[in-house]
């Protein structure tokens, strides 16, 4: 089959379109076919090696234990292992691939008990596959600050992958939604429900009046403490994926000190969470959002985009077409 490979850390060149085996399922494991992945963030983060740190995960002067990237994924079961009942041949999914990576392929194999679910029915591979990471991300950091009908949310990053579903996310559980992003967005950003939105090269978002009782973080650029200033007494500051010390040490202290509450990390990936996100997608509650599409061999053109940070939502290859 045809993957995408990187034998070396470095620039979006590295990439290189091979032929490599075709997986096998084990009898717990199905194998997709692979219809659509995205260039995210994650991605080109591991390609680079940075931080530094991701040396120690995956080989600390070449890539030792993940080859081929692609975190996310949506295809066709191709075949099943022998102990497999949740899913059969022929059957559309969309899943997140986990640690093993390898979406950026014609073939992969997961585990039947793995974030995989049956993909929404009214959208296409190239839109599910935008879905998982960016979307059960979100879900999962607004649950953990108990959002409710009424909270004001303020979503920092709100155009991008995490973005666009923290925004709808949000207006689902009825919040009074802002968003912040810039001025090519400002429409984007609109469309998704957000009920202001603030276009931060014109103006503060901290220097405004009123309180926020959510303000989540999905890029990794807002100015902390200014942001916890910002915040109701018993607020919550989300930062999500991205490792900042300040953030670290002065969520710490936060926490210690106040009511406030600053949460952090990275989310777990769940079927139950795919289960869900498929029905609100289905009632028209939740969309995707795709900036641009490449074929699989542009790879490393995608990565390219992607890694100057002003994409719109999410990034998609197209490994087959539809």
């Amino acid at each position: 089959m045809k993957a995408i490979v990187y034998e070396r850390y470095g620039p979006p060149n590295v990439l290189q379109l091979r032929e490599v085996s075709k997986p096998v399922p084990q009898d717990d494991e199905i194998l997709i076919k692979v219809y659509a992945a995205t260039a995210a963030a994650g991605d080109w983060r591991l390609r680079k090696a940075e931080p530094f740190l991701a040396r120690l995960f995956n080989g600390l002067w070449r890539p030792r234990r993940i080859k081929i990237l692609g975190f996310e994924l949506a295809g066709i079961v191709e075949s099943a292992g022998s102990s497999v009942t949740r899913f059969k041949s022929g059957d559309a999914v969309y899943a997140a691939c986990g640690n093993s990576f390898g979406a950026y392929a014609e073939y992969k194999c997961l585990p039947e008990n793995g974030a995989v679910a049956h993909k929404p029915a009214n959208i296409t591979f190239e839109e599910a596959a935008a879905v998982p990471v960016g979307a059960y991300t979100a879900l999962q950091f607004l649950r953990k600050c108990s959002i409710q009908r009424g909270s004001r949310v303020l979503v920092y990053g709100a155009s991008g992958s995490v973005g666009t579903y923290a925004v709808q996310l949000a207006k689902h559980f009825g919040a009074e939604v802002t968003g912040v992003c810039s001025t090519s967005n400002v429409e984007l950003v609109k469309s998704l429900g957000a009920d202001r939105v603030i276009d931060y090269t014109k103006e503060k978002f901290t220097s405004g009046g009123g309180a926020y009782d959510i303000i989540f973080d999905t890029v990794g650029k807002s100015p902390f403490t200014s942001c916890v200033k910002r915040l109701t007494e018993n607020g919550f500051y989300l930062h999500a994926l991205h490792i900042r010390p300040q953030v670290i040490v002065g969520g710490l202290w936060i926490n210690l000190i106040s009511g406030k509450k600053v949460i952090g990390g990275t989310m777990k990936e769940t079927a139950e969470d795919l289960r869900y996100l498929k029905e609100l997608i289905e009632t028209g509650t939740m969309r995707a959002v795709i900036d641009r599409r490449y074929p699989l061999e542009q790879a490393g053109a995608a990565h390219r985009y992607v890694e100057q940070g002003h994409k719109k939502g999410n990034v998609v290859l197209i490994v087959r077409s539809e």
